[in-house]
């Protein structure tokens, strides 16, 4: 199967599962966007927009998500993005970890099948299944390597855009952050390019 029959098959599975929120929600929200990107954004759970549209990020956080994007020259349709919660909880509350961990299996899969090079986390919730300990006041926007699924990725945590709509101060780390986005872009293509030179010297990515 190619990625689009994988991606199907994975969210009729999904869908079909006995899964917790489902039936207070309008729809599931899967994900949404270019499944050959590089880019794979990571959000929480959707909001009212996206229970009601289903699709990722189309509220208001999502428009400062488009808009950030743009400003450094990435459309959105370029990138993949999902949540770790495909079902709106009442009242936008946050999810549960029993919640979390009911989705993991379907989230796992679906990056897996995207097999991004690049994992950008929006909050603290899709940042913690990377890593725990990690508080994102002190590692927004700074790369690191992940090791998922078995091949090193890159880790980029982010704010959630909606937390950055409640601050000025959160909203202008947001978009400072994502000027990092396409520095590591670079590096990385420069480090698939010496790869295939046959240069054994290690390129610093950060």
């Amino acid at each position: 199967m190619d990625k689009k029959e994988e991606l199907d098959k994975l969210k009729r599975e999904a869908i079909e599962a006995d899964l917790p929120l489902k039936s207070g929600a309008t729809q599931m929200v899967f994900g949404d966007g270019n499944i050959g990107s590089s880019l794979f954004f990571l959000g929480e759970a959707p909001g009212f927009f996206e229970d009601q549209k289903g699709i990722p990020f189309v509220g208001r956080a999502g428009k400062l998500l488009n808009e950030t994007l743009e400003g450094i020259g990435i459309r959105r349709p370029e990138i993949w993005i999902s949540n770790i919660i495909y079902y709106r909880p009442p009242e936008n509350r946050d999810p549960s970890p029993e919640e979390i961990e009911a989705f993991k299996i379907f989230v796992d899969r679906q990056i897996e099948i995207i097999d991004p090079k690049i994992i950008v986390t929006l909050g603290r919730f899709s940042m913690a299944k990377f890593g725990s300990g990690m508080k994102i006041s002190q590692v927004h926007g700074k790369p690191r390597w992940i090791l998922f699924n078995q091949k090193k990725r890159v880790l980029i945590p982010m704010y959630h855009p909606a937390a950055a709509l409640r601050s000025t101060n959160l909203l202008n780390a947001f978009k400072s952050d994502f000027d990092n986005i396409p520095k590591v872009i670079t590096k990385i293509e420069n480090m698939v390019l010496e790869s295939k030179k046959g240069n054994s010297e290690q390129i610093t990515l950060f």
